[in-house]
């Protein structure tokens, strides 16, 4: 798979404000994918680790309650979707992708 650079230029044709694990001073602009690394699945071969393939937890943040951003985040390879909840008027789709 890519490298955690390409999903994020990858993200970015999606919605053009995207945020990797921004601190808490940064001010998101909405709508906006934020995302963050989750998880690691690592594949063994003779008890040894044959390859890794990074997790990042994708969410996308609209005020929009119909945007067509969480179905174009839906479309990527590797993607499922995980819940969707509702904070301050802003819809967030919780999306698990490996990239």
């Amino acid at each position: 798979m890519g490298t955690r650079l390409e999903l994020q230029t990858l993200l970015e044709t999606l919605c053009s404000n995207v945020y990797f694990q921004p601190p808490e001073t940064v001010k998101m602009i909405y709508p906006c994918i934020l995302y963050s690394r989750n998880k690691v699945d690592t594949t063994f071969a003779d008890n040894l680790p044959y390859s890794h393939t990074v997790g990042y937890k994708v969410t996308v943040i609209d005020k929009d309650p119909d945007s067509l951003i969480p179905e174009k985040v839906s479309m990527l390879p590797m993607c499922l979707f995980d819940r969707h909840y509702t904070i301050n008027n802003l819809n967030h789709d919780v999306y698990n992708i490996y990239y």
